[in-house]
């Protein structure tokens, strides 16, 4: 079954290319969805797939260089809508 989490990072996670590397390690677990850059600093991430895939990919992204600079992660979880068709940034 699918879910869907919405996630909101904090730290110094803009020009660090948190977003592309999100999109390569989401594309690579095959979920859909999208990142974008906060006004406030923040990025937001946008996740639809299995449990697992989502777990997965958080645990990737704070492996990843980008942990380094992560200083809070607000994940909330919620069911997928189903109405994303890949994964990329959204600006």
């Amino acid at each position: 079954m699918k879910q869907r989490i919405t996630v909101r990072y904090e730290g110094r996670v803009q020009g660090v290319g948190f977003r592309y590397t999100a999109v390569s390690l989401a594309q690579d677990l095959a979920v859909t969805g999208y990142v974008k850059n906060e006004f406030d600093g923040s990025v937001l991430l946008i996740a639809e797939g299995t449990e697992e895939q989502l777990t997965e990919l958080l645990q990737a992204i704070r492996r990843s260089h980008l942990g380094k600079y992560i200083t809070d992660e607000q994940v909330k979880r919620s069911v997928a809508t189903g109405g994303f068709k890949g994964f990329g940034v959204q600006h």
